[in-house]
């Protein structure tokens, strides 16, 4: 089973992932692609760090996710990726641009053979303005036609807003 999950900052996307992913009832592999670039997204990840059960297996890679997914993927084995738009801005951001194009092909191509339950988290950035900003615009973009690409992939994709998951493809959670 493969499930995106989508919703806007604070929507409770991350809190549903975590739900699902416990109740699998697999060995969780959390992936972490965030980076603490000043003090308030530390604390941020430190809380996200403080909420995941001690025993799950914590992963911190915010370029090479595909890799990561590889790596650790197995049939006995829930892969948490906490979040697409973090790995995305990251690459984004990086100095080599062609990254993105590589990292999210190799990451569409790794989906369809990968083992065991994968929850991709991320947000959704199509419901506001059209940011001003070049860059900005360029990652709504992005983010839009990733998000699009792998609701095709996926198995189930729910959209999250005030805590409610909404259901768009598959099976209720």
């Amino acid at each position: 089973m493969k499930t995106l999950i989508l919703g806007g900052v604070r929507s409770g996307k991350s809190r549903l992932a975590e739900r699902l992913a416990q109740q699998s009832g697999l060995q969780v592999v959390y992936l972490a692609t965030a980076t603490a670039g000043d003090e308030e997204m530390a604390r941020r990840i430190e809380a996200h760090r403080r909420r995941r059960p001690a025993q799950w297996i914590t992963v911190e890679e915010p370029l090479r996710l595909a890799d990561a997914l590889l790596a650790h993927g197995r049939e006995d084995r829930c892969l948490l990726v906490e979040c697409l738009t973090l790995w995305l801005a990251n690459l984004l951001l990086g100095s080599e641009m062609e990254a993105l194009v590589r990292e999210r092909e190799a990451l569409l191509a790794a989906l369809p053979g990968l083992a065991g339950q994968l929850i991709l988290v991320s947000n959704e950035t199509g419901f506001g303005v059209i940011p001003a900003g070049a860059l900005s615009r360029r990652f709504c973009d992005e983010a839009g036609a990733l998000h699009q690409r792998l609701a095709v992939l996926c198995d189930r994709v729910i959209l999250t807003v005030a805590g409610l998951p909404l259901v768009l493809k598959g099976a209720v959670p």
